[in-house]
């Protein structure tokens, strides 16, 4: 058997195929007055063969039902998941695959900090602590270690009794996210010693800060080693399989296991937040009328609200007068100050700094905006495109944000710039004003995008994954 019997309390059939039955078949059978009782509810007792003699219907019985229970035990497959910590985004993903009946998943968290709470550094210090669910609806465990610390870095912290736990459980198939901790490495090696196929999923790519000429011989290197180990490359979007094909070449296959959220979660609560949505503007004293565009994100240089900002402001139609519109920052981090210096330098009444708004408490916000607006620089992805796209609103992203490729049609469901050119993004945002039309009307295209990215693509791709190097697994 090629992955083993499954002892598990949703396979049934794997707990009758135990060893003590398999003996029960090879020896017993002819011996049995009623197996199928005897397997269910009692395991046989020394010398209790001689008592009874199976009738050939119960013998034809036997013999069918176990091997109906061989077939469904050859076709679980163990997975563990190794990743740094439980992330509000992965948790219903997660939660998902577990509910695949021949997938069973382990995740190995290698710290607890999103649990018990940290301050967050990108949000300036902020202590974080989510508001959904992150431990539901799967199996997981927190691997032992030191150096668990209120945040996250290449030594921190260091996890150990990786190599023990897969050798004991025998998994099938190693998932690890991301490649930058010692920890993922650990995990890696761990899987390759014991000869455990490695699927890798990250969301780096290509538009990254500027390498040292060392650094980036360092990752050659790297990458010449990784692709000795790993037998598959999950590939979060475009801009990511992009990455992989020019850091591992042609010759590990890459499967398209896109970014996504909890689209049912995100669109319901925007249509609840509808009901809500003149309390919210009166709440903010916004006018009624006047567009609102919505940043929200950490505070951060590589974020780049200080262009929106700059953009927001060139709108004003004459010096110190109010441009036609809201700006909404709802964030919080290292940038807060200056943006603040700058809002209180223009003398404009017309922005309203949110602060740190937890997930649930998003939905609200991107219904009462018209347009979102994220201007990053080096963004992997931008999973927060994700949620306000199901909330039916027209999206305005730069060139750098690496979902562009995957999630922004541009013209449709929204527009998007080159990264750091403030005049182009004021120009997107004029064309917001000039024609009120605009913006519900991509609206409706961006909710119809973003349907096509949920939990079941990701499904379908992790299992045509798994299918690439576990024999016999249906994809």
């Amino acid at each position: 058997m090629s992955h083993g019997i499954r002892i598990t309390g949703q396979q049934l059939p794997a707990r009758l195929l135990h060893s003590q039955v398999e003996n029960l078949i090879r020896g017993w059978v002819g011996k049995v007055d009623n197996p199928l009782y005897i397997m269910v509810h009692n395991w046989p007792r020394e010398g209790f063969e001689d008592q009874f003699t199976p009738t050939a219907r119960e013998t034809w019985a036997f013999w069918s039902f176990g091997f109906l229970c061989l077939m469904l035990a050859v076709g679980l497959v163990k997975v563990a998941y190794f990743v740094s910590h439980p992330i509000q985004y992965q948790a219903p993903l997660l939660r998902r695959i577990a509910q695949e009946r021949d997938i069973e998943l382990t995740v190995f968290f290698f710290s607890d900090l999103s649990v018990r709470g940290y301050a967050d550094e990108g949000f300036g210090g902020v202590r974080v602590h989510w508001d959904t669910p992150l431990l539901e609806g799967y199996s997981y465990e927190f691997l032992p270690g030191f150096r668990n610390r209120d945040r996250l870095g290449f030594a921190s912290p260091v996890s150990y009794s990786i190599l023990s736990r897969l050798r004991r459980e025998k998994f099938d198939v190693v998932w690890v996210h991301g490649y930058h901790a010692l920890n993922s490495l650990h995990a890696i090696a761990a899987a390759k010693l014991l000869r455990i196929p490695v699927l890798l999923r990250s969301d780096s790519t290509l538009d990254d800060r500027p390498r040292g000429h060392a650094k980036l011989a360092a990752k050659r290197v790297f990458f010449a080693l990784l692709r000795q180990t790993v037998r598959g490359i999950l590939a979060v979007g475009e801009k990511n399989a992009e990455y992989w094909r020019a850091s591992l070449g042609e010759s590990v296959p890459i499967f398209l296991m896109p970014y996504a959220v909890d689209n049912d979660y995100f669109s319901s609560r925007a249509a609840h937040a509808a009901a809500n949505r003149e309390d919210l503007r009166r709440a903010l004293t916004l006018k009624p009328g006047l567009p609102i565009f919505l940043f929200a994100s950490k505070l951060q240089s590589r974020k780049r609200c200080i262009d929106l900002l700059e953009a927001f402001l060139s709108l004003a139609p004459a010096a110190g007068t109010d441009p036609p519109a809201y700006l909404l920052i709802a964030g919080d981090g290292e940038e807060r100050s200056a943006i603040e210096r700058r809002i209180s330098q223009s003398g404009t009444h017309n922005i309203r700094m949110l602060g740190f708004q937890n997930q649930s408490e998003m939905p609200r916000l991107f219904d009462l905006c018209d347009v979102f607006v994220l201007p990053s620089i080096h963004e992997p992805w931008g999973l927060i495109v994700n949620e306000v796209m199901n909330s039916a609103r027209a999206i305005v992203l730069s060139d750098q944000v690496g979902c562009v490729p995957d999630l922004l049609r541009d013209g449709a469901n929204g527009f998007v710039f080159p990264a750091q050119n403030v005049g182009a993004l004021t120009n997107l945002l004029r064309r917001f004003l000039d024609d009120p039309s605009l913006a519900p009307t991509m609206g409706k295209i961006a909710a119809a995008t973003i349907a096509d990215y949920s939990f079941q693509q990701d499904v379908e791709g992790f299992r045509r994954a798994l299918a690439s190097i576990v024999p016999g697994f249906s994809a």
